[in-house]
């Protein structure tokens, strides 16, 4: 049998960080495609990216909810 391996702490365990920080730099690269010359492509990948960070916020804060109801397909350890 393998051994267990120990809990995350909290503070790694949460997605919410890594999520804003993602979105933010999203939103630095749409800024500078703005203020620049570039293809038009560039923008629109800018635009998805930010558009997914925001679809991480929405499933993170669902599966957070969802463990504090106890729902049986929630995440475990996110409370």
């Amino acid at each position: 049998m393998l051994p267990v391996p120990p809990a995350l702490p909290r503070g790694l365990a949460d997605p919410r960080p890594v999520i804003a920080v993602g979105t933010l730099a999203w939103l630095v690269a749409a800024l500078v495609w703005y203020l620049s010359d570039a293809p038009a492509t560039w923008g629109w990948t800018c635009a998805v990216g930010v558009l997914l960070g925001f679809v991480g916020f929405t499933v993170s804060h669902l599966q957070r909810h969802a463990a504090q109801r106890g729902a049986k397909g929630a995440q475990r350890g996110l409370l």
